[in-house]
């Protein structure tokens, strides 16, 4: 295998579920180049491709598919701000995890959408039908969670996404602060 498969490769295992753009930033190397070794790479049973919510995953193949999903999912911010905060309060209701996490509605419901599709979040109804949210795996999520390193890039589009919510929402949410 050559130098640059290799590394790839390495980066691969080491922040399993990285899109495309973040591995070509992260390893300084040319789009087609890394594209010509991810085709190389797929074709065997060492790296695994999946595209999901506009974005191109690479994984390394020992990742089952409830694994591969939780982890396109958590390399977005707000869905990981969501999650923590689910993990650390327990079971509460989307109105109280949007002004925890600091967000609108809106922007909360898109992002609960892709986490009860992977299967990270599960919306339970009381006899009401008020929804509580609930993690659906809070040992895994935890174990996944500590795998992401999320890219500069990727937190700019997360936050400018807060910002407008908040100006959207009339200033009702503003941005969390970077602590």
């Amino acid at each position: 295998m050559s130098d640059t498969r290799t590394s790839i490769a390495s980066e691969i295992r080491r922040t399993p579920g990285i899109h495309f753009n973040e591995l070509t930033r992260a390893l300084d190397l040319a789009p087609g180049q890394v594209q010509y070794h991810l085709k190389k790479l797929t074709g065997t049973d060492e790296v695994v491709e999946e595209s999901l919510y506009g974005r191109t995953h690479y994984y390394p193949a020992n990742y089952g598919s409830w694994e591969r999903g939780a982890l396109a999912v958590l390399r977005r911010e707000t869905a990981r701000d969501i999650l923590v905060y689910l993990l650390t309060n327990g079971q509460t209701s989307p109105a109280t995890v949007a002004d925890g996490v600091g967000i609108a509605r809106s922007t909360l419901e898109w992002h609960l959408d892709h986490l009860v599709e992977q299967d990270l979040v599960e919306k339970e109804r009381d006899h009401r039908n008020h929804v509580t949210l609930v993690v659906s795996h809070p040992k895994e999520t935890a174990e996944l969670l500590g795998l992401v390193e999320p890219s500069v890039a990727d937190r700019l589009v997360d936050r400018f996404t807060r910002l407008v919510d908040g100006l959207l929402d009339g200033g009702a949410n503003p941005p969390a602060e970077d602590q």
